[in-house]
């Protein structure tokens, strides 16, 4: 379990992280959503111990992440935006390089590289040199190197970031099967990500928790963001009137179908009432045949923009409310070369990247690396 306790991050005057408070129970998956410069990567790089909070503080399984980092680091797994390798090494010499590094025993070592490899499906390239891999290659070995010793708890910085659609289908499915003995961490700016697979979704904008809870709860407070939509047929004052005879109701737009002889109309109930009975009952009394009558409620990106932005009263109470339990809806899915619009295509069989040119040890990175082993 993961206690975060009024964390806050300084960077001179600009606030980064700004008193975060939350907790992650086991075996769930949790998703960290909010827009690039939110503060998700400072929040994750302070809860595995890369940066120091200026308050606040940070519990693995009790051990604060800065008092005992060896305890606390034992627990969690961590692959970052950018994973940290080394680029002249095979997969296989890096993830053998990585399970010492993690202290795992001489006799546990081969088994858990072959679990791994198995895992993330880099059969077919452990012993190319990493260089030499397409990005999304280079995202997977970084995946298993963080699977590697099997913490309790893995956390994951944008993990399908130059994954190709069916590789991001493939590591979805990994993360649901690492749930069913982890629990996962994972943040995004892709909001069907991270409604796809997690458990629970923490919303986060600049630097504050705005929305924090389950799909399925998140979705019901949504329920005064609801309209209902209508297609009458009858003409324009014969709706409007009908209209005006329903209770709570607080506005409307009138205006005609695309099919002649149509009235299309919008309602906008008081206080989210589900008033679609009402409606019914209504035009069914006046004799005016309803084609349509369904909900229309806010889509996933408008609430995402609504709290993150604070573009409406509904943000600002939610940006005052802090940890209070924000206003999401699922969208629909997506297919997954739309979620991977923005990321690098690449395939199994790969060859080589054109320039490519081994690296000698003598070039070998700065061992900067090697604190985001």
């Amino acid at each position: 379990m993961i206690e975060v306790k009024n964390l806050t991050k300084r960077y001179g005057n600009h606030l980064a992280v700004d008193h975060l408070n939350f907790t992650v129970e086991s075996g769930k998956i949790y998703g960290f959503l909010g827009p690039n410069g939110a503060g998700k990567s400072t929040t994750m790089n302070i809860m595995t111990g890369y940066l120091g909070a200026t308050e606040g503080q940070v519990l693995i399984d009790g051990h604060d992440i800065l008092k005992e980092p060896e305890e606390a680091k034992k627990n969690i797994g961590y692959l970052p935006e950018i994973p940290p390798l080394y680029m002249e090494m095979t997969v296989r010499e890096y993830l053998e390089f990585a399970a010492e590094l993690k202290g795992i025993k001489k006799d546990k070592r081969e088994p858990q590289i072959e679990e791994v490899i198995r895992l993330a499906k880099l059969r077919a390239v452990e012993n190319r040199l990493i260089q030499n891999l397409s990005k999304g290659y280079k995202q997977r070995v970084g995946l298993a190197q963080a699977i590697l010793g099997f913490p309790e708890i893995i956390i994951l910085d944008e993990p399908t970031v130059g994954l190709d659609p069916k590789q991001i289908i493939e590591i979805r499915e990994l993360i649901r099967e690492l749930a069913k003995e982890h629990t996962v961490i994972l943040s995004s700016h892709i909001l069907a990500e991270i409604q796809e697979v997690c458990d629970y979704i923490m919303i986060i904008s600049k630097g504050k928790l705005v929305a924090s809870d389950t799909p399925e709860n998140l979705e019901k407070l949504l329920t005064n963001q609801q309209t209902v939509e209508i297609l009458a047929k009858g003409n324009e004052d014969t709706v409007r009137k009908v209209i005006g005879t329903i209770g709570n109701v607080q506005k409307a737009s009138v205006e005609h179908g695309k099919e002649e002889g149509t009235v299309k109309a919008s309602l906008f109930p008081k206080d989210g009432k589900d008033i679609r009975e009402t409606v019914f009952m209504a035009f069914a009394q006046e004799g005016c045949p309803l084609l349509m009558l369904y909900h229309s409620r806010t889509t996933l990106e408008d609430v995402f923009l609504e709290l993150t932005q604070g573009s409406t009263p509904a943000a600002a109470k939610a940006m005052k409310d802090g940890e209070k339990k924000g206003r999401m809806v699922k969208r629909r899915k997506k297919n997954a070369q739309e979620e991977a619009e923005e990321n690098e295509l690449t395939e199994m069989d790969e060859e080589p990247e054109e320039n490519a040119v081994p690296t000698s040890k003598d070039e070998k990175e700065d061992l900067e690396n090697d604190s985001n082993l």
